[in-house]
């Protein structure tokens, strides 16, 4: 265990800088060039699903349809009965997109936005439209919310999922609140996982819209790594709470299989998907079958996904390992930084010293390392402390994010002993 480097006189922060200034050059001196900037699998992950490649002898689906053609809007019967057993949701509330399930979100954000849902207004003819946006989470959802004007409220994040005194103040009482975003379990970038309490209280709370809606985006919902957490059945709460058309549900295949080549799932209430199928039906003829057939005879069934995620776990726990001990290691006790210890999921959260962050990963780019830009884990890039990190420890080889964690120990350490030098001035 380090010692408290907060409680050190400035004579012992101007030794422990030059020590940090000396560390930090001799890993400028490295020339090094790693990405860590977003949680992209490895190549050694992608290899493990190499297989899916030669599923392909016959193109005939269990329906008798040939995979080749045009139709199938829902997607092949296959794909939504694997998702129905490894989810645990009703086949009937599944349709089968494409690549991606970021792509079915701005499309669902769309459908409300142009036409509305449940015969209320399209929110494009309101004065103002806004979302919840449990923080720090996932940038992508906050992009979807800006591109189209929509302004995002930030939630803090606790241990059991967003903080739900405050969201269920703000959704009672503004009816320009229109929806909340949730990755629900291993969040991105904490790996938080909702308690049961947090899904009844989504489920059930009163909210002054009448075409409130949950983004439910479950990423990470089979990707265990120390221990298979649960999280209560979404569609079940709502449905006890006499609220069956709050939740649009969404996974995908992406980090399961291959990246931009996997398949994706949204699901929701009957009356949801038949507004989602009569617009669907314009956009498109149906996605693509093959991709959904050698996806299906790869993972065969719940059991396949949970096997080859077993696989995947083999891959990805190591680097999580180098991660979590290296900042026990360097960062313990130190008093500059706090981190999260997910149990699944794909990255770490690490807070900084307040007004930290954006220097501690300017510097590492400086040096060499690639990081998640500071900020992007809150809406509009603007994290209001200044000190959250997300860390993607999945596309480096072992050898390379062992020293790119070294590295940012050290940027941590020099950013908090400035900070603190300044204060002592």
């Amino acid at each position: 265990m380090s010692r408290d480097i907060t409680r050190c006189s400035e004579a012992e922060l101007l030794e422990l800088k030059a020590e940090l200034d000396r560390q930090y050059a001799g890993y400028v001196a490295q020339n090094l060039k790693l990405d860590m900037s977003r949680g992209k699998p490895s190549g050694t992950q992608l290899n493990l699903t190499n297989g899916i490649l030669d599923k392909l002898d016959n193109y005939v689906t269990s329906d008798g349809v040939d995979a080749r053609n045009y139709g199938g809007l829902d997607g092949i019967p296959e794909a939504r009965h694997l998702f129905s057993e490894l989810l645990g949701i009703d086949v009937d509330k599944i349709i089968i997109g494409g690549n991606s399930s970021l792509n079915l979100m701005y499309d669902t954000m769309m459908r409300l936005y142009v036409f509305g849902t449940g015969g209320h207004e399209p929110w494009r003819k309101l004065p103002v439209v806004k979302f919840l946006c449990p923080s720090p989470g996932y940038d992508r959802h906050f992009s979807i919310c800006e591109d189209l004007g929509i302004e995002m409220i930030v939630i803090p994040m606790t241990e059991t999922g967003p903080d739900m005194d405050m969201v269920e103040k703000l959704v009672a009482g503004d009816e320009a609140i229109k929806g909340i975003w949730c990755v629900p379990l291993y969040s991105n970038p904490q790996g938080i996982c909702y308690s049961d309490e947090t899904v009844d209280r989504l489920a059930r709370m009163k909210t002054a819209a009448p075409d409130f809606r949950i983004f439910w985006d479950n990423a990470y919902g089979v990707h265990h790594i120390y221990a298979e957490e649960k999280i209560k059945d979404i569609f079940a709460a709502c449905e006890a709470a006499g609220n069956p058309d709050r939740v649009f549900y969404f996974f995908s295949t992406s980090k399961i299989t291959f990246p931009g080549a996997g398949i994706s799932m949204m699901a929701s209430s009957p009356a949801n998907l038949k507004e989602v199928r009569k617009h669907m039906s314009v956009q498109t003829i149906g996605h693509d079958k093959l991709n959904q057939l050698r996806t299906v005879r790869y993972l065969k069934d719940a059991e396949g996904v949970k096997a080859h995620m077993r696989l995947l776990a083999g891959e990805l726990k190591p680097k999580f390992d180098i991660v979590l001990e290296t900042l026990e290691r360097e960062l313990g006790g130190t008093g500059l930084a706090s981190w999260t210890k997910p149990k699944g999921g794909y990255f770490v959260a690490l807070d900084t010293l307040d007004g930290c962050a954006k220097a501690t990963v300017e510097m590492a780019k400086e040096a060499g390392v690639k990081l998640t830009g500071a900020g992007v884990t809150f809406p509009y890039k603007k994290d209001p402390r200044d000190r959250n990190i997300r860390i993607a420890p999945t596309y480096p080889t072992l050898d390379e994010l062992r020293t790119a964690m070294e590295l940012l120990c050290v940027c941590v350490k020099r950013a908090g002993v400035d900070k603190l030098l300044k204060e002592k001035k």
